[in-house]
């Protein structure tokens, strides 16, 4: 069988030439679909990220603020363990400081290398910090003594929360591109 005649018709010809150039234009369609969908996908996670990393300088910020507010209205160690002694109870805040980590916390991943390190020791010494104080308060009636000694690791974790909350700000500014983000801050030389 001959098939010269067949691939020679014009008719035939054409229709091969339009099923050849509408599958290109097909296949190239679906090649622009892709890459304009990736496309929309790492502008879409990019908001994400520095929706997250907005979220948390903002919550850390303000955090970082009331302990630096904190750290300055504490007596000096003396009179921290005078006080203790004598039976009175110190009032030490309960930190409810998480809202935001919590809920993003599956989206960690999300954030820049430096920015997921500070993030997530601040978020720790927190929990640790808010531990800690209440240890610190059922020690006070039944040993007095080992309590002083406790509150004072208490502000030394207090002054470690601080400073790596200070570091965590630094990082998620730097991550969002923003090099002179205003930080309001009492003492910039912490106690």
């Amino acid at each position: 069988m001959d098939l010269s005649p067949l691939i020679l018709n014009e008719r035939v010809a054409a229709a091969l030439v339009t099923a050849i150039v509408g599958g290109g234009v097909v296949a190239a369609g679906w090649f622009w679909t892709h890459a304009l969908s990736r496309r929309r996908d790492l502008v879409l996670r990019r908001e994400r990220i520095n929706d997250i990393q907005r979220a948390l300088l903002a919550e850390i910020r303000a955090h970082v603020v009331a302990l630096e507010r904190q750290m300055l209205d504490l007596p000096d160690a003396e009179q921290l363990q005078l006080l203790i002694s004598e039976g009175a109870a110190p009032i030490l805040p309960h930190d409810a400081n998480d809202r935001i980590f919590r809920a993003i916390v599956t989206d960690v991943h999300m954030l820049p290398e430096a920015s997921i390190d500070s993030v997530v020791r601040y978020y720790r010494l927190l929990a640790v910090r808010a531990a800690f104080g209440e240890d610190v308060l059922q020690n006070i009636r039944n040993n007095p003594d080992r309590a002083a000694k406790m509150l004072l690791d208490y502000i030394a974790i207090s002054n470690e929360t601080l400073e790596t909350g200070r570091e965590a700000v630094d990082t998620l500014t730097a991550g969002l591109g923003k090099a002179a983000i205003s930080r309001t801050s009492v003492d910039r030389s912490g106690p």
